[in-house]
């Protein structure tokens, strides 16, 4: 069988750097020649009405993650929050991830977390704005808004929480200011994004450099994102994750493989009322391939 050839950026780091550059480039003339109008205004006071809400864990734990990465990456998420958090959304206005939380730069206080480059986990500035991205798509996945730029990656990153599979828990790539996550507002009526982090506080907060020779567990980070707006939607929405299993693949690489379904259910009737193919998922496996739960494994 022939050898597959490599891409430019795939050469070395060096080239990768100047696909990347060459990229953000090409965002910034389109962003400067585009017609699309981006929302800017920030509001303290929040929207009554909770279209949808997600709340999650930052800090994974298991055997061969990093922790300072995983601590880095929960103080870049806090970081992008900030930014992030009562942003208003007005009909026609658009989302998108880049323009609202910046560089991701050691200058805007990021630092290193865990990035997929080339689909290799490493470490790098601004690692772990994909979890925030990820759970911001899964606010807009229960709402009539309309994507507009979304990127997969892995859903694979890690082993499900107590075997428990929760659909779209990972897999929106982003990358400064190449890949961009967007979402437009085509209902008659605002949106806000309301995101913010908590810790728990009888936790001590480590240091990158500490060990936890005490004992006690890790920090605990939570995550917290909400879609709000002034009335309700006429309908509501839900993820249905069918046929999900691993497979071997001759490449002798795992994969998660599924398919995602996003359910549109009328208010008024509970009835569903329309069915889309949300995702096909097809993600290479990135942790430790032992902690598959057998049961979940199939033959190709």
């Amino acid at each position: 069988m022939a050898k597959k050839k490599r891409l430019f950026c795939e050469i070395s780091p060096t080239t990768y750097a100047i696909s990347l550059q060459k990229e953000i480039l090409k965002r910034h003339i389109k962003n400067m020649l585009g017609k699309e109008r981006f929302a800017k205004t920030i509001q303290s006071d929040r929207l009554p009405v909770v279209v949808s809400a997600q709340s999650n864990n930052m800090i994974k734990c298991g055997p061969g993650i990093d922790m300072k990465l995983q601590e880095n990456k929960a103080d870049n998420i806090r970081i992008a929050c900030g930014k992030i958090n009562g942003l208003v959304v007005l009909p026609g206005e658009s989302f998108s991830f880049w323009r609202q939380v910046g560089k991701t730069s050691r200058k805007n206080g990021f630092a290193e977390g865990r990035v997929l480059v080339n689909g290799k986990l490493v470490a790098g500035l601004g690692g772990g704005l994909c979890n925030l991205a990820n759970t911001i798509n899964l606010l807009v996945l229960h709402s009539p808004l309309t994507i507009t730029e979304l990127h997969h990656h892995s859903d694979a990153l890690a082993p499900d929480p107590n075997g428990i599979r929760i659909p779209y828990s990972a897999g929106t790539s982003v990358n400064y200011n190449f890949l961009d996550y967007r979402f437009r507002n085509d209902t008659s009526q605002p949106v806000q994004l309301c995101t913010w982090c908590e810790d728990d506080d009888l936790r001590l907060r480590r240091r990158s450099d500490e060990t936890m020779s005490d004992g006690l567990p890790p920090r605990t980070a939570v995550l917290h994102a909400e879609l709000r707006t002034t009335v309700e939607y006429p309908n509501t929405y839900r993820l249905v994750e069918e046929d999900h299993h691993f497979r071997k693949e001759e490449n002798g690489k795992y994969y998660r493989v599924s398919k995602i379904y996003r359910e549109t259910i009328s208010r008024a009737t509970g009835e569903v009322v329309n069915r889309e193919l949300s995702w096909k998922n097809h993600s290479e496996v990135m942790f430790d391939e032992s902690l598959i739960p057998p049961t979940l494994i199939r033959d190709m």
